[in-house]
């Protein structure tokens, strides 16, 4: 007697094979559900403002972690600033990303104290953070590899004022002697640094940058073959967001709850109003040479005085009688000894 097949017997469906392909595709229609943390990351992110006045405290039980989100939602929602970062920095930290923000010198050097383990760092579009900033981080931060800065007109001049940052050099070699230089003329770059990326950069300055810095690659443009046999990290490409990573699984509505877009801000023309004028660059330039030669000008005031005392010894009889016991005495003590 012939058993039926499966496919013959009425109301009874052959079982279907596994299809990997086919489950792959099935797994993927939807995004995974977020944690449990995630979302409660993003209901404090869309509160933010009220929380602030409290945060000094807060943060004090907050894993590092979850203060990198906070201060990523923070800067998407223009809600970063010195008192915000400061609150919040930690010294596990190896990623900062500030761009945009209103966070000054004031934060950046705070921070700069604390998170010394810094790898990459983004600076652009920040308008309130002058060359002394960028001189503290790169003092105190020795690890940096990569750093992003410029981006809007005031960024950008202040990073072709930090240019000579990024290279040791010696800012003063006209004195007499190499024992007169002064332990401060001596500048060490940031030495550690390898990707700089700089979205406006001229074509001069970067030519400046290839001949007298070769080790820092100006705007690595990311290959199959990586650039100069070495792979460019995610955090060197121009196109992607420093801190994106961090909120990968954060409602983008998070940031979003004030109609604040999370692209970035658009680049400025250089017609822009916020562009410095011209009297305020010539106030910037002449603080910053005044302050280059300072170091220059008390060593010349050191030398004229050295020199008077020689000339006033060599033209004075008596200061000469007094040079002469002097030595004599000196003799002297030497040979009991």
């Amino acid at each position: 007697m012939a058993i039926p097949s499966i496919q013959n017997r009425p109301g009874i469906q052959p079982p279907s094979l596994f299809n990997p392909v086919e489950s792959l595709k099935n797994s993927r229609k939807g995004k995974p559900s977020p944690s449990l943390l995630s979302l409660c990351l993003g209901v404090v992110g869309s509160n933010l403002e009220d929380i602030i006045d409290d945060l000094p405290e807060i943060a004090l039980t907050l894993p590092s972690d979850i203060k990198m989100v906070m201060v990523a939602i923070a800067r998407r929602r223009k809600l970063l600033s010195d008192e915000f970062l400061i609150a919040l920095a930690d010294s596990s930290w190896e990623i900062l990303d500030i761009s945009g923000s209103d966070v000054s010198d004031s934060g950046i050097c705070h921070v700069s104290n604390i998170c010394q383990n810094l790898r990459a760092v983004d600076i652009s579009l920040c308008r309130m953070i002058t060359p002394a900033g960028v001189s503290k981080l790169l003092q105190l931060c020795r690890s940096i590899e990569i750093l992003r800065w410029g981006g809007c007109p005031r960024s950008d001049y202040t990073a072709r004022r930090c240019l000579s940052l990024l290279k040791p050099s010696i800012n003063d070699a006209e004195g007499e002697s190499w024992e007169e230089l002064d332990a401060v003329e001596l500048t060490h770059g940031a030495q550690s640094l390898r990707w700089l990326v700089w979205p406006r950069i001229d074509k001069d300055t970067q030519e400046i940058l290839a001949l007298e810095c070769p080790r820092i690659i100006v705007n690595p443009k990311p290959s199959l073959l990586g650039l100069r046999g070495t792979e460019i990290p995610r955090e060197a490409v121009l196109q992607l967001v420093l801190d994106d990573p961090i909120v990968l699984d954060i409602d983008p509505r998070t940031w979003a709850v004030s109609g604040i877009n999370a692209s970035r801000a658009p680049i400025l023309s250089v017609s822009t109003p916020n562009e410095l004028s011209v009297a305020e660059k010539f106030r910037l330039a002449f603080v910053e040479r005044d302050n280059r030669l300072a170091p220059k000008r008390a060593k010349n005031a050191r030398q004229h005085q050295r020199r008077a005392e020689r000339e006033w010894v060599m033209m004075d009889e008596r200061a000469k009688a007094l040079a002469l016991a002097s030595k004599a005495t000196k003799s002297a003590n030497l040979r009991k000894l």
